[in-house]
């Protein structure tokens, strides 16, 4: 019997606590050159329009993460030598999934990833999801700011 990839509240917990979460943002575009976009269910960005994405397991290659994440948020399983990495990003919260307390810090490798195929996209995370522009995420109040710094050329650890 193999042990469960997720841990308990109290451990999770401490952990948001004391140490950054390690994950992968997905910048999702179509053939039209627009970017998916989904509104987050939970804390922490709550309400606010996000990119796909999510934190990298223990023992879990980026490999690995990347067709598991796909899969869990497109519907889709994507290899990540079809995707480009566009950088290192610091996304820091004032709150976390358990509500105000703790704050929650992540570090996360954006790529990013074209589609042609259609998306069966999954409700878990987020209940609604929008293709926009650049132009468009960039000017508006409900996109997150840590997603719109996927697109300024000054966030980030570009490599």
């Amino acid at each position: 019997m193999s042990a469960s990839p997720w841990l308990d509240n109290a451990t999770f917990r401490g952990i948001v606590d004391t140490t950054p979460l390690v994950s992968i943002d997905l910048v999702v575009r179509n053939m039209h050159n627009q970017i998916l976009l989904g509104k987050r269910l939970n804390r922490p960005a709550e309400g606010f329009w996000f990119v796909p994405g999510g934190r990298i397991r223990k023992n879990e290659s980026l490999a690995a993460a990347f067709e598991r994440l796909t899969k869990n948020e497109l519907g889709t399983v994507f290899s990540a030598s079809r995707a480009r990495y566009i950088g290192l990003f610091e996304h820091f919260y004032n709150d976390s999934v358990f509500g105000e307390q703790p704050d929650t810090h992540y570090v996360v490798n954006g790529f990013e990833l074209m589609v042609s195929e259609p998306l069966i996209l999954p409700k878990e995370q987020h209940n609604e999801y929008q293709w926009l522009y650049e132009d468009e995420l960039l000017g508006s109040d409900s996109v997150h700011l840590h997603s719109k710094w996927y697109f300024q050329q000054d966030k980030g650890f570009r490599i």
